[in-house]
């Protein structure tokens, strides 16, 4: 646990300066944490760094990121083409060696990177004057979810959520996460109002609570697919940059979805 707090303020002292200032030191900050994400899953699927498939991954994570209307030489939708068509072309130029699976594996694990570390600039750079206060609500609704359902969890927690992806999870962790995570909400909206009234912030709380809880067991079945503890060690005691991180890369996809952001 000490570990675990020494490394979670550090990590801090170093996050939340990139996400004040925002321009372009966070987009390149958040272009290094969605490198090091694909890194690790790569690195489940035994994808050598140095290798055809991981520059052309990382080539096609870097173009998915660039910011809408800067696009170099083609725009996005054609680089999803052009990369998909060359990891298709890979596993022919390797008598197979590279398979579909791999393929497979490889565009989708692209995708879900970016689009979630995408939606995180666009919800701090591009989201009228309220860019930083919506990065914060969720930061602290994601946060509030997790320790509500920690706590939660381990005082009352008797029906497992989904033991076959995360067998520590139950039921009433994610019920006491989803509660801690409207009341912090609430809280939020009452010094730091938006133009919603509490009743609609509740519901957008509840949903990020949810959204969050999801990703987190997304990321869950990676690792129990791939049989491993971690995503990474880049933080001691807390894993990887996808184990921090993993519930936000489905919120804010999600939250530009409904609107909330963008």
């Amino acid at each position: 646990m000490k570990q675990r707090i020494i490394t979670a303020i550090l990590a801090m002292i170093v996050f939340i300066p990139f996400v004040l200032y925002g321009h372009w030191p966070f987009i390149l900050f958040v272009y290094f944490l969605a490198s090091v994400g694909l890194y690790e899953l790569m690195r489940m699927k035994n994808l050598p760094l140095f290798s055809i498939p991981s520059i052309l991954g990382f080539l096609f994570l870097w173009a998915l990121l660039l910011p809408e209307g800067q696009a170099f030489l083609l725009d996005k939708s054609q680089w999803s083409v052009l990369f998909v068509l060359l990891f298709l072309a890979y596993t022919v130029l390797t008598k197979n060696r590279f398979t579909m699976e791999d393929a497979g594996f490889s565009i989708i694990s692209i995708v879900y990177v970016a689009i979630g570390f995408y939606y995180f600039m666009i919800a701090r750079t591009q989201t009228a004057d309220d860019g930083l206060a919506v990065v914060f609500l969720v930061l602290f609704i994601v946060w509030a979810t997790d320790t509500g359902a920690y706590f939660i969890g381990k005082a009352i927690g008797k029906h497992k959520l989904w033991p076959e992806i995360s067998p520590n999870k139950t039921v009433e962790g994610a019920a006491g996460g989803i509660l801690l995570a409207c009341i912090v909400g609430l809280v939020f909206q009452a010094f730091y109002p938006f133009p919603y009234n509490f009743l609609e912030i509740a519901g957008i709380a509840i949903l990020i609570s949810i959204v969050g809880q999801m990703g987190d067991l997304v990321e869950s079945a990676f690792k129990r697919h791939f049989d491993v503890k971690d995503s990474g060690n880049l933080l001691p005691g807390h894993g990887g940059i996808l184990d921090r991180l993993d519930s936000v890369l489905f919120v804010f996809p999600v939250l530009y979805l409904i609107q909330f952001i963008g």
